[in-house]
């Protein structure tokens, strides 16, 4: 069993950055690939970048150049370093393995980019 716990989200101004981070629980986060998704209101909860247990990443392409995804695995931990923060980049950010487990999802952290 693997229990997430994201943080690092806030109140950010048009341009800002912030970093978040996925801290994990139990012993088969090594061998998970991991993804960072976004849910904005009233909208449906997309795929922002994954990586997998080896380091190689990927991004939706509106996130290309823009957000960086990383983990540590001997803390267990993922990261999304995310720049140029804009508007439309609101919404609850978490992370899962991907493909994404439902006894995996958290309660996620708020981002909100706003002037």
């Amino acid at each position: 069993q693997v229990q997430l716990v994201e943080s690092g989200g806030g109140l950010v101004q048009p341009g800002g950055s912030l970093r978040l981070s996925c801290a994990a629980s139990g012993s088969i986060f090594k061998s998970l690939r991991m993804a960072w998704y976004r849910q904005a209101p009233g909208k449906e909860r997309d795929l922002v970048a994954t990586i997998t247990q080896g380091g190689s990443t990927y991004y939706a392409d509106a996130m290309k150049g823009r957000f960086t995804i990383s983990r540590d695995n001997a803390k267990n931990t993922v990261y999304l370093q995310m720049n140029s923060l804009q508007p439309e980049d609101t919404a609850v950010y978490y992370c899962n393995a991907h493909p994404p487990r439902v006894r995996f999802w958290g309660q996620g952290t708020q981002v909100t980019v706003s002037s």
